[in-house]
């Protein structure tokens, strides 16, 4: 069976490795394309698919995704992408294991997504959540530029 590239959202297993680094590359050089090609940014595939579109954004980026292990522990340190309560947003999360002090450096980590994410069409609003962890919402920018 063919493998199916799937961005990585830091919700699964550790994905980083020189292999992975092309794929990314190659699925953002896609999605660059289809902003291209159809003149919108963020495309329509990114809208139906924005938790997808959102965490192949940052991974291109080089910023590091979260991951998990099956039972569900962190077990890295990075970006975790998941839906919003609005279907047009969606919201990242800095995670890591116990100890790891994601919380100490999420505000600087989440401003560094917000950039890499205002700069490719989505508009990236900084809030602290509750217990005071800090929290990007995400959302289709009023007038992206199409491609980068």
């Amino acid at each position: 069976m063919a493998h199916v590239f799937e961005p990585a959202t830091g919700d699964g297993e550790d994905v980083r490795g020189r292999d992975r680094v092309a794929e990314v590359r190659t699925a953002f050089d896609g999605l660059l394309q289809i902003r291209r090609v159809t003149g919108t940014a963020p495309a329509a595939w990114e809208l139906n698919q924005m938790v997808r579109a959102v965490a192949l954004t940052l991974e291109a980026a080089g910023i590091p995704p979260s991951a998990t292990d099956a039972s569900g522990a962190r077990t890295a340190t990075g970006y975790r992408v998941r839906a919003a309560d609005s279907p047009r947003m969606v919201c990242v999360d800095w995670l890591g294991p116990p100890g790891s002090g994601a919380p100490q450096e999420e505000e600087t980590k989440l401003t560094e997504c917000a950039t890499r994410l205002t700069g490719l069409g989505w508009e990236a609003l900084l809030y602290r959540g509750p217990r005071h962890r800090r929290f990007l919402e995400v959302e289709p920018a009023a007038s992206s530029p199409p491609g980068r």
